[in-house]
């Protein structure tokens, strides 16, 4: 056979060069080639043309193809023989189409519940924390450092905790983390490894957090909350080997764990050697009192103590931390160690300096002040434009509960109000057994209040349209 009748036998593949680019025909043809691997275009098990026929087809030297086709090969695109042509590899091909995720959307009238006013956040202020953190770390706290965090940001935050929130812990106890989802996640974890595979959690709860528990292999038991807090007696009945609760301030219907109840979930716990998770998340925002102290300060090696800067800065920074009793501190130390080693420090050093110079306390002053205006702006449209809708819960957090009037269809109100460029929630989101009348959750923090009067006016017409 002659070697034209050879030639002719050869398969083709389509590979383009470019003679004009600056960069080499031998990485353009491995480009070309193994881009086609990669789209599915030269499908596993295709063979491809020889090293001199396809140097004959591109009109290029044959060492060109050659060096192509090994490094190929040592990639494992292709597959190549002694004195035969190579083949694509099996194993080796488009990847799966790219999945987009839907971003929150930006709604025009923002009454979410869950979030604080960021547009508030001092940036002024933590830039400079931010700059003096930067300026003054010692070399040493750009290392790995201790699995709970900066010692710095650990000592400040134990002196702010037992100042106002009445926390007992030391900084050997406190922990930083990646906001309360990190926190309660590396606590699910650690309570399997103590033998603890059962979990109560409020009914209704936030259904995230309620999510990350139960992704944590923990089984979880809902417990319903009335107008003093979490039933004791359906915890008791149910003997958890912990529970998660909201006591300062509940989401979300907005009720404060009653001073009865909380010595009776502490007794309990003492007696039944169980732990409870205290999910400190706003109680920095009361409107008419002083907020009522921690669980934690009562019994601190039977309580949990969890906090973050989600809703007192805002939640981009993705601060928290636990305050852990002694029996917790090994194993939740060993979980950071083997899951993300340590956390981010340079933002904990700029919060200690924040912490230490006072501006977390004055930011908070100035938010309480914006918050009970806008509280009660939304509460006195609420009775002007909508006087059926009956307004629940302590003046404190972020949001209010909304009862609906009987026979009122929550989801055909939360769709019209969606529909209109309402961001808001509804009770039956977040319950998982518990029966609760119909109800809105609505936010006052991100808009001011000539916006709160303009979505309450947007709200009004939702409800007429779902009734």
């Amino acid at each position: 056979m002659d070697q034209s009748t050879r030639g002719s036998r050869a398969p083709e593949v389509l590979v383009e060069l470019d003679r004009s680019l600056r960069e080499p025909l031998s990485l353009q043809l491995e480009r070309a080639l193994r881009d086609g691997v990669r789209s599915g275009s030269l499908r596993a098990g295709t063979p491809l043309p020889s090293t001199r026929a396809l140097a004959t087809e591109l009109g290029i030297s044959r060492g060109l193809v050659v060096a192509a086709y090994a490094q190929l090969g040592a990639e494992g695109y292709l597959r190549r023989r002694r004195n035969t042509p190579p083949v694509v590899a099996r194993g080796v091909g488009a990847a799966a189409a790219a999945r987009t995720l839907t971003a929150d959307p930006e709604w025009p009238h923002n009454l979410r519940p869950d979030l604080p006013d960021y547009g508030a956040f001092p940036r002024g202020e933590w830039l400079k924390s931010y700059r003096a953190a930067l300026r003054g770390a010692p070399n040493a706290e750009l290392a790995y450092g201790d699995v709970r965090g900066s010692a710095q940001l650990r000592d400040a935050l134990a002196a702010y905790l037992g100042r106002v929130r009445g926390v007992v812990g030391e900084p050997e106890h406190t922990f930083i983390c990646s906001g309360f989802a990190q926190a309660v996640s590396l606590l699910g974890c650690v309570l399997l490894g103590t033998g603890r595979t059962r979990i109560a959690v409020e009914d209704p709860s936030h259904a995230v957090i309620r999510q990350i528990v139960a992704r944590s292999g923990l089984e979880t038991i809902p417990i319903p909350v009335d107008a003093e807090g979490i039933d004791v007696d359906a915890l008791v009945a149910a003997s958890p080997d912990a529970v998660l609760v909201t006591p300062a301030h509940q989401f979300p219907t907005g009720v404060v764990l009653a001073p009865e109840r909380r010595a009776r979930l502490l007794a309990w716990a003492e007696e039944s050697n169980a732990l409870v998770i205290e999910d400190d998340f706003d109680s920095e925002y009361r409107y008419d009192r002083p907020p009522v102290g921690s669980l934690q300060g009562l019994m601190p090696e039977r309580v949990v103590y969890c906090g973050t800067t989600s809703k007192t800065l805002a939640p981009t920074l993705r601060l928290g931390w636990i305050v852990a009793p002694g029996e917790l501190v090994w194993p939740l130390v060993e979980q950071v160690l083997y899951t993300v080693i340590s956390p981010p420090r340079l933002e904990q050093l700029a919060f200690a300096d924040f912490l230490l110079r006072g501006e977390l306390d004055r930011h908070l002053r100035r938010m309480r002040l914006r918050y009970r205006r806008r509280r009660d702006t939304l509460v006195q449209e609420l009775g002007r434009q909508l006087p059926t809708l009956r307004v629940r819960g302590h003046a404190a957090g972020l949001y209010v509960e909304a009862v609906l009037p009987d026979g009122m269809d929550e989801a055909r109100v939360l769709a019209e109000a969606r529909a209109r460029g309402i961001g808001l929630a509804g009770m039956a989101e977040h319950r998982a057994e518990a029966v609760r009348e119909p109800a809105l959750l609505l936010g006052y923090a991100v808009a001011p209040e000539p916006s709160l009067r303009r979505a309450v006016s947007v709200l009004a017409e939702a409800v007429r349209a779902a009734t």
